[in-house]
């Protein structure tokens, strides 16, 4: 039963990723077609990532009065909307209306679904999770690719993975017996959750921590994806084709990475899977920073920094009832979301305005400062946390 509710689950992460690349993978097309500059695409992004935020953040309060089941749903069946509206837009402004319904079910599965694996499964099943959104995340660009080279348009890119959204969106509407029969075997030993407003939220020890520790990740991870390839242009003088290529060593180094993570967390826990991760990180930092004309160093570099990234977002999550309560898990994980896409969001852009007015070739230091800042922030909240827990051992004892 409960590997069974599982699959369904991953199947709820491939629909999550599924999207996720398909605006960048299409916007050449995209905005030729609706006579909009290139950096239009932001403000689509932003819509979405708005959307995403404020669903992330109010999650905890959803799932608590629809479920994981009927959340899980209703945000597949939005994204679908979105989709669907995307691919029959015919104006920029009509895209800008469908990103809406885009962003707001993507945040709400994505809290909800993170916070039901952490309660109720293993870590190796967080780290395999998050690389099941990998697998949708890498499929759809193709998915667009077929669409433009088969001269189907754009728009059939969009409708193709639609149609995918709803073949998920079916069988996981089926699965409701699951959801109820795994949910009554596990109520025995849930904690039952607690309504807290945000300042709440805050209020717990070391939350703020968390969410700031979260942000920092969540901002070097999306930087490296965005800018990798024009850091190797830029930087390294490698042809325009070749770094495109060799970015998406990022990716594939996180994808491995999460699958062995998955092997491994059991014997390692997140605590130090995420330390390993950390560890394996700055040396891809060492060979990134390390002056050399061979052109195969970047990529290198990248590949290892998302071996190393690989565990620590799926870990920071299955980690946080264990660190701060079951009961406090929903709230804290959908704070943790808006903080993580807030990173996703707001810092690129941020880097963007540095290559504009100097250089890419800034991205090491860059990215090494918010990794610098997440080390020295983790070790914090982990101190914190020990603090808490020896401080619930002596009261339990008194």
């Amino acid at each position: 039963m409960a590997t069974m509710l599982l699959v369904i689950i991953y199947l709820g992460f491939i629909s999550l990723g599924l999207p996720d690349s398909l605006l960048g993978s299409g916007w050449p097309v995209i905005h030729v077609d609706f006579g909009v500059p290139t950096s239009y695409m932001g403000y689509v992004t932003m819509i979405i990532s708005i959307g995403t935020i404020i669903s992330s953040l109010f999650s905890d309060k959803t799932t608590k009065k629809l479920g994981t089941y009927l959340v899980t749903v209703i945000s597949i069946a939005l994204t679908c909307i979105g989709l669907f509206g995307f691919s029959f837009s015919t104006k920029f402004w009509m895209l800008c209306v469908y990103a809406i319904p885009y962003g707001l079910g993507a945040g709400a599965i994505d809290s909800a679904l993170n916070n039901y694996v952490a309660l109720h499964y293993a870590s190796k099943h967080m780290n395999w999770l998050h690389a099941f959104w990998g697998i949708g995340a890498i499929a759809s660009p193709y998915v667009m690719s077929y669409a433009l080279t088969a001269s189907l348009g754009w728009q059939s890119g969009y409708r193709i993975v639609a149609y995918a959204q709803i073949a998920i969106l079916v069988v996981i509407a089926c699965s409701a017996p699951l959801w109820k029969k795994q949910n009554s075997l596990q109520a025995i030993d849930d904690e039952p959750s607690v309504n807290l407003t945000f300042s709440q939220k805050l209020k717990i020890k070391g939350a703020i921590c968390l969410f700031i520790t979260f942000f920092c990740y969540c901002s070097l991870e999306s930087t490296i994806m965005g800018w990798a390839s024009t850091y190797m242009v830029e930087a390294r003088g490698i042809a325009e084709e070749k770094a495109a290529a060799w970015a998406s060593m990022f990716y594939i180094g996180m994808a491995v990475g999460r699958i062995i993570a998955g092997f491994v967390s059991s014997k390692t826990g997140d605590k130090n899977l995420i330390r390993i991760g950390c560890g394996i990180i700055a040396i891809g930092f060492i060979v990134l920073f390390v002056p050399t004309s061979a052109p195969l160093a970047s990529p290198i570099a990248f590949i290892v920094i998302g071996l190393g990234c690989a565990p620590i977002y799926p870990s920071i999550i299955h980690s946080t009832p264990y660190n701060f309560g079951k009961e406090n898990s929903q709230a804290l994980i959908g704070v943790e979301m808006s903080f993580a896409y807030a990173g996703f969001t707001f810092v690129p852009p941020a880097f963007g305005l540095v290559a504009n007015y100097s250089s890419a070739k800034w991205l090491p230091l860059f990215t090494c400062a918010f990794f610098i800042a997440f080390v020295v922030l983790n070790e914090t909240l982990n101190k914190k946390i020990k603090a808490v827990k020896a401080e619930q051992i002596a009261c339990g004892e008194n």
